[in-house]
């Protein structure tokens, strides 16, 4: 007879599997995986521990566990990333939405929402999978957006994750270089998550990051700030007067882009910190 595998059995086998593996949160990891697989919420495997499992679902499951050890990411085996309380849809194209970036995503929302003008719009460069724009689009209602990727690949998952969420009818999306394809335009706000890794240094990241997700999306450069030094050159023309700009930045970076803000004359310029104190989005206002 085929062994009886239950929820509760199997969570607790893969997260040994997971722990002799190196992998990070293997219980969480474990629990993320099989909900995905089941279609239901993780609350469900805690009341249902005894719940056996079918044939078809144990094999969709294994083979998620066996992408997980060989450190592909959970958001990219599952399609599905939680970001500012939304769902959306990543693949290998698009760097993984981190909880860091709802910093950002924060000020930019509470900055809009202070302005009592209407028609208010922003651009996102560097938009991924549309994480930051979908958000501040979802969170201030009137408000639209144009956003800008180098990727045709990932222009395609932001796209469709606007179209999910309804939100197509109020952003413009565009593949090319930083700014290069908004001439001419000018914006309340302007926002970006750029590359900012070193890149003598993608080598010390984690398997999961430096192999599995997108280059393109991390490299900043020999010091990690050449995206900064080429957005600031640029950001106070696209800058509507009163305008403001929010950057995230690496951790030691946010005294260098606050002088690279203020050298284009943006004087006002303040740092946000994140939950554990390290300096992670950068803001600089065109008076």
């Amino acid at each position: 007879m085929a062994e009886l595998w239950t929820i509760g059995k199997i969570l607790k086998w893969t997260e040994q599997y997971f722990a002799e593996k190196k992998i990070d949160s293997p219980r969480l990891d474990a629990e993320v995986l099989l909900s995905h697989v089941l279609k239901k919420e993780r609350i469900y495997l805690y009341v249902h521990f005894d719940e056996p499992l079918e044939a078809p679902e144990l094999k969709a499951y294994r083979e998620l566990v066996k992408g997980r050890v060989q450190h592909v990411p959970v958001a990219y085996l599952t399609g599905c990333r939680e970001f500012m309380g939304l769902s959306f849809h990543v693949t290998p194209a698009v760097l993984i939405p981190r909880p860091e970036t709802e910093i950002l995503v924060q000020a930019a929302i509470e900055e809009l929402r202070r302005k009592q003008e209407e028609d208010l719009s922003f651009a996102d460069i560097g938009t991924g999978s549309g994480a930051i724009c979908l958000s501040v689009l979802h969170y201030v209602p009137g408000t639209r957006a144009d956003t800008v990727d180098i990727s045709p690949a990932a222009r395609s998952i932001a796209e469709g994750n606007a179209a999910a969420m309804g939100l197509s009818g109020r952003v413009e999306f565009h593949t090319g270089d930083l700014l290069e394809p908004l001439k001419g335009k000018q914006y309340h706000a302007i926002l970006s998550n750029p590359p900012y890794i070193p890149d003598g240094e993608i080598a010390t990241l984690a398997p999961e990051v430096r192999s599995e997700e997108p280059r393109t999306a991390l490299a900043g450069g020999k010091d990690g700030l050449e995206f900064y030094r080429r957005l600031t050159a640029s950001v106070p023309d696209y800058l509507l007067d009163g305008g403001f700009a929010a950057c995230e930045v690496g951790i030691h970076q946010e005294e260098s882009v606050k002088t690279l803000f203020a050298a284009r004359g943006m004087q006002r310029v303040e740092t946000l910190n994140d939950l554990a104190g390290i300096p992670r989005v950068v803001m600089a206002w065109k008076e």
